[in-house]
């Protein structure tokens, strides 16, 4: 317990005398009082992310960073407001204790990093376009997605496969299975792979807890990777000669540069798998202090900045766009989430949940039309709330609470898994679509990329459960 949550007891029996206390989730206490209009805020910010970036009248205002994180604070602030009229002062600094260096200094650093570091690897080369070669693009960034995130991976690749397919006219489908392996399904078995992953780490799952999922991830992929080649061998014959020539004709090799990157994308795996400040570093009795890791991944990401020649991030069209729009949105995230989580951590049991494929599918339905990392996060609460005492296949969190392993199975694929069957479901797929838009690629609609998860993606889910969960 904080110092701040021991100050904070005297308030919260004072402020609601039944039990009902909103301060600290992370204790056993009830309700949070007039909860409901607690959660407001939370809904209207992730109803925001998903919405505006929809509506014609909205659409460019909101491409704006700067009101991004307008709407993201305006949130925050009505929550924190909550907090102190139904709590106290302390309540409401509690809830930011929670949030920012609880969770979101930790999480964006990561992301931060790898996305600095990864940002400089260039990738250039034209090879000829054939399915087994745009297979293996799309292989490959499966492969490392789980080792520099979904989003390093999905940066790292895009354009070379692009620039591989630039003499082709159809290539939707391509960059449709890029998004979901690549900047999906590829995160699945390390907590640096996807966000909602790392946050169950901070949350106390171990950090080679993931790579048990090695199976259900390894099934999805290659079962994915067959369908397209299948799908590729077939739309490849309608491209004209003209075009199979030029695709012929116009090859060069692939060439990479800022190689030194991927030592440094070594070192925060290194990192976060290590300087875990509730652990002992491994084989000594010496814990990391607190930020130790956090200041490490960012002295990584200055070196990539320090160490990587400026050409090779202007040739990937380096900037910081992306990486602003996760730190404005989530900032108001993680604060405007500590009431819903205190509601599931007082009333998770009465949900009626208990399977991992109830949790698998809700996790996952949520996933595609929320970001999938507070969703991730909500339900890792709600499992959480069933299991109160170690036992068989109950797994021991880093925070001293246990959770049933089927149900974090079940949050975890869901989260991961289900973020690819919609542009909103998870942050790569949105990058994605925009550079290949820009690349000429006519990508298909909200709906109509959705017409392409409900056609591929969701019988395959349906296979993960049965033969899984």
């Amino acid at each position: 317990m904080s110092e701040l949550e021991k100050a904070a007891e005297p308030f919260s029996e004072a402020a609601a005398p039944t039990g009902e206390s909103v301060a600290g989730h992370g204790e056993d206490h009830g309700v949070p009082h007039l909860w409901q209009l607690g959660t407001v805020p939370f809904v209207l910010l992730l109803l925001a992310i998903a919405v505006l970036p929809l509506l014609r009248p909205t659409m460019h205002w909101w491409e704006n960073n700067t009101n991004r994180l307008a709407v993201s604070m305006i949130l925050a602030f009505l929550t924190l407001a909550y907090y102190a009229v139904f709590d106290s002062w302390i309540g409401a600094l509690l809830a930011v204790e929670h949030a920012i260096p609880g969770e979101y200094v930790p999480f964006i650093m990561l992301l931060f990093s790898l996305y600095v570091i990864s940002g400089g690897i260039s990738i250039t080369g034209d090879l000829k376009a054939t399915p087994t070669v745009n297979a293996g693009f799309i292989a490959v960034g499966t492969l490392i997605a789980s080792f520099i995130g979904t989003t390093g991976a999905s940066m790292l690749l895009i354009r070379p496969l692009l620039e591989t397919n630039r003499e082709r006219k159809h290539v939707v489908h391509t960059v449709v299975f890029f998004i979901f392996l690549v900047s999906n399904i590829g995160g699945t078995l390390l907590p640096i792979g996807d966000p909602p992953l790392f946050l169950g780490y901070l949350r106390g799952v171990p950090f080679d807890w993931t790579l048990m999922l090695w199976k259900e991830w390894a099934f999805l992929g290659v079962l994915l990777l067959a369908i397209y080649w299948i799908w590729d061998t077939i739309v490849v014959k309608r491209e004209t000669k003209v075009d199979i020539a030029l695709d012929q004709a116009i090859r060069r090799p692939l060439r990479v540069s800022g190689t030194i990157n991927m030592l440094l994308l070594l070192g925060v795996v290194f990192a976060v798998a290590l300087l875990d400040p509730s652990k002992p570093l491994p084989g000594t009795d010496w814990h990391a202090f607190p930020f130790m890791r956090e200041l490490v991944m960012l002295g990584l990401a200055g070196a990539s900045l320090g160490l990587t020649p400026s050409g090779i991030r202007q040739a990937n069209r380096f900037n910081y766009h992306a990486i602003a729009e996760v730190a404005a949105l989530f900032v108001g995230i993680f604060i405007t989430m500590q009431v819903p989580l205190a509601v599931l951590k007082a009333n998770g049991a009465s949900l009626g949940l208990e399977t991992a494929g109830q949790f698998y599918w809700l996790t996952g339905i949520l996933s595609s039309f929320l970001d999938n990392a507070p969703t991730y996060l909500v339900f890792f609460q709600t499992a959480e709330s069933l299991t109160l005492e170690a036992g068989e296949g109950v797994l021991e969190l880093g925070t001293g609470e246990f959770i049933r392993e089927d149900l974090l199975v079940g949050i975890s694929l869901g989260a991961v898994f289900m973020g690819a069957n919609t542009y909103i479901g998870n942050g790569p797929n949105f990058m994605v679509k925009s550079i290949a838009e820009q690349s000429g690629v006519k990508m298909p609609s909200f709906f109509g990329y959705m017409m392409y998860s409900g056609l591929v993606l969701i019988p395959c889910f349906v296979l993960v459960h049965f033969l899984f969960l």
